[in-house]
């Protein structure tokens, strides 16, 4: 799980161009969406992309992605749990 957490925490950065953060400025339990990083919907849209495309991971409705995005562990249990082999 850490190495899904670190290996996220470098993904969300590239896929959304975050210049001024570092993977230690990310932390594991913050809230993601509407956190001190300023992730808003357009950037979840981003992500979702990414994660399709990285993991085969889908994201199909509000509500799944309200609980997948809620923090970086709750990204990286759904991702766990969900990304094809």
């Amino acid at each position: 799980m850490e190495k899904l957490l670190a290996e996220l925490k470098v993904k969300i950065i590239e896929t959304l161009s975050l210049l001024d953060v570092s993977p230690e400025d990310i932390a594991d339990d913050a809230q993601l969406v509407g956190g001190s990083l300023g992730i808003d919907s357009i950037d979840v849209l981003e992500l979702v992309l990414m994660l399709e495309k990285d993991y085969g991971v889908k994201i199909e409705t509000k509500e799944v992605g309200v609980t997948a995005f809620a923090s970086l562990r709750a990204l990286a249990e759904f991702v766990q749990k969900n990304r094809v082999k």
